[in-house]
């Protein structure tokens, strides 16, 4: 649900993602509510691969795929709007704490400049 990496450092990710027609979460023509909280928590993910594949990469220098995660939780799930199909929406999700494999975030979405949708997350990342 992600389909770009606009900017990541270590207390913030943006993504983007151009709403096709076709995507799963689209309906009557906007991208619906599922679709902006896979979003945030993808771009969470986001981040974990791109960190992951940025600090260090295996014997053979081959890239690595992001930890698995999964959502534990939502707070304060707010939708402002749903965008339409064939928009971009930008997503910044920010780190807020790390404990025992639980991260906590905060995600914002805009679309064309407005608010979309923010949330809390905490987000269960699986150990190998």
């Amino acid at each position: 649900m992600v389909d770009k990496l606009l900017y990541s450092d270590d207390a913030k990710t943006i993504s983007g993602l151009t709403i096709k027609e076709d995507n799963i979460f689209s309906y009557n023509g906007y991208f619906r509510e599922p679709g902006l909280v896979e979003n945030m928590a993808q771009t969470a993910a986001l981040r974990m691969g791109y960190e992951i594949n940025r600090q260090k990469s295996d014997i053979n220098g081959d890239l690595k795929g992001a930890p698995v995660g999964y959502i534990g939780a939502i707070k304060g799930l707010k939708i402002h709007s749903l965008p339409p199909i064939q928009s971009e929406l930008i997503t910044e999700v920010r780190f807020e704490n790390e404990v025992m494999g639980v991260l906590l975030i905060k995600a914002f979405c805009t679309c064309n400049g407005n608010a979309v949708a923010e949330c809390e997350m905490k987000i269960f990342v699986k150990k190998d």
